[in-house]
């Protein structure tokens, strides 16, 4: 894509770049202690959601419709019984219930940055679609937080059948904004999926560091979407 040519479509990912989620381990600890009186310590609890989220990384593409995506979430509330501590109290949870604690305890937002950004590139003529490595929920999320209207396609790896930074799910995610490789850029805080996979699909990179900490060399990197320069090379 020319330095000079505002871009037809912008790739984005979510996690890290869209929306964060917020500390899940003292809400974890709420709701365990409300719902069933069970009282664990912060170490405890977020050691337990560590190991959810680890499993649910790995499985994230099992969710790709309502039926496959509860099934997955039935299984992540195991992976928290078990590595919460031990006790006739957590085992007599059912899963269904404990299914519901881990969700309640698990809470996005949007970045401040994120509305403005998507509305001025939607005034500029430039197409957004969210491609991340998520389940199928993720519909759900970004319409909740009033994310939706501004997008023009939201595309997860559970739907894609392949997860970034594989070409196959930026290559789809391109065919939704109807734009070619060389008029995309693509929008991430990884290098390992966000840049690489860009780079192998023939899209421009931006990297997004919200905290400072990373960076590519050759790579446009910016702290906030406020700061993205579409048109530098």
């Amino acid at each position: 894509m020319a330095g000079s040519q505002f871009p037809q479509a912008i790739l984005l990912d979510a996690l890290g770049t869209l929306v964060a989620l917020e500390p899940p381990a003292p809400r974890l600890r709420a709701e365990l202690a409300e719902r069933f009186g069970i009282s664990v310590s912060e170490r405890q609890a977020g050691a337990a959601i560590g190991a959810e989220i680890a499993y649910y990384r790995a499985h994230l593409d099992d969710g790709r419709d309502h039926a496959s995506l509860a099934e997955l979430r039935g299984r992540c509330a195991e992976a928290l019984r078990a590595a919460l501590p031990q006790g006739d109290s957590v085992q007599q949870i059912a899963n269904g219930a404990l299914t519901d604690a881990l969700l309640a305890s698990l809470r996005f937002t949007a970045f401040p940055d994120v509305r403005p950004a998507l509305s001025a590139w939607r005034a500029a003529g430039a197409r957004t679609v969210v491609v991340s490595n998520w389940d199928v929920s993720l519909h759900g999320v970004l319409e909740r937080l009033s994310l939706g209207p501004l997008l023009d396609g939201i595309l997860t790896s559970a739907e894609a059948g392949a997860r970034k930074p594989s070409p196959a799910i930026f290559e789809q995610a391109l065919r939704l904004a109807g734009a070619a490789p060389e008029h995309a850029l693509h929008i991430g805080d990884s290098l390992r999926e966000d840049v690489a996979g860009a780079l192998a699909s023939g899209v421009r990179p931006v990297l997004i560091s919200r905290d400072g900490g990373v960076a590519s060399p050759g790579v446009q990197t910016v702290r906030s979407l406020a700061e993205l320069t579409l048109q530098d090379p």
